[in-house]
């Protein structure tokens, strides 16, 4: 199994939107290499979700509900993916990005050394630690 980290804006599409819709097609992405982590997500493997640009923070847990499939937002000819995920737990507290990047542990995820991707990988102790952080148990 292997862990992600999917990012959403609050004003978007918040994690407390998840939690209430109880799945959701993970669409819209539109860069090749997040593309292709969308791709080698398997179901069952869970995903940290990062609200980003406003609260900039680890706020809960979901994992894929459905693997990779075509978008079907996407224009015709358009080579985008998209999966479902669902919601697993909120994070008792969620982990800052402040927080991440001063956390020896945290500091080289892929969040910070690739910020601009909206779906990136992330270790197993990547993922305990944030939940250790977090102060949440699966």
């Amino acid at each position: 199994m292997s862990a992600w980290l999917i990012k959403s804006e609050p004003s978007v599409y918040p994690f407390s939107q998840l939690v209430s819709d109880k799945k959701t097609v993970w669409d819209g992405v539109r860069n090749f290499e997040a593309r292709n982590n969308l791709r080698k997500m398997r179901k069952g493997d869970l995903c940290l979700f990062y609200h980003s640009n406003e609260g900039k923070a680890v706020v809960g847990i979901a994992k894929v509900a459905k693997e990779a499939y075509p978008d079907p937002s996407s224009e015709e000819g358009e080579d985008w993916s998209v999966v479902e995920v669902s919601p697993v737990k909120s994070l008792t507290e969620p982990v800052t990005l402040e927080h991440i990047k001063s956390h020896p542990q945290l500091s080289q995820m892929a969040l910070v050394r690739r910020s601009r991707l909206s779906v990136v990988p992330v270790t197993d102790a990547e993922f305990r630690t944030v939940l250790s952080e977090g102060k949440t148990k699966l």
